[in-house]
């Protein structure tokens, strides 16, 4: 789905903070409110929630950080008050209500890795020749026509910008 957020870089937020040499990911920690989120009572994953970029995918200018959509300040229910967006990446790598961003030395554990390390890999990038194991990922569906299908393009139709970030990398072992 393509949607029309509201951001900016997260390349600037480094900027500003300057992270040192040794930084090689970024770590994305989100809001953990049972009281107002009730989803996180559910035993899926656990909270608080985490994702995880390497520092050239997070430095990488499609990467953003979203306040709004659609013209409007970002709903609760999209991740207000600040959400991460992948877009060359399945969609539980945009964590939502980000609090806290740490940059690190070793690559974050992140929440979908966690809880099924043999179905969610770190990379998460969309790859239509690595079938999920238990659905294939060479079709998918477009909304708001749901009934059809079509064929997945790699990277979400991004490779051209973001092909080099993996050059060399075995897709399918990484995936």
């Amino acid at each position: 789905m393509v949607i029309p957020w509201i951001g900016f870089e997260f390349n600037r937020i480094a900027k500003l903070v300057e992270p040192t040499s040794k930084a090689k990911f970024v770590e994305f920690l989100t809001a953990y409110r049972p009281e107002e989120m009730p989803g996180v009572r559910l035993p899926v994953l656990e909270w608080p929630y985490i994702e995880g970029l390497r520092i050239d995918e997070a430095m990488h200018p499609l990467t953003i950080m979203a306040v709004g959509l659609y013209g409007e300040v970002l709903p609760n229910q999209n991740g207000a008050p600040i959400r991460l967006v992948v877009p060359w990446k399945y969609g539980f790598k945009s964590g939502k209500s980000i609090v806290r961003i740490r940059f690190t030395e070793g690559q974050p554990k992140t929440a979908w890795e966690k809880a099924n390390p043999s179905e969610y890999g770190f990379y998460s990038n969309v790859n239509p020749t690595v079938d999920h194991p238990r659905w294939t990922q060479k079709r998918e569906r477009r909304i708001p026509d749901l009934f059809s299908r079509r064929e997945t393009v790699m990277f979400n139709g991004y490779g051209d910008q973001v092909a080099s970030l993996y050059a060399g990398m075995d897709l399918k072992k990484n995936y």
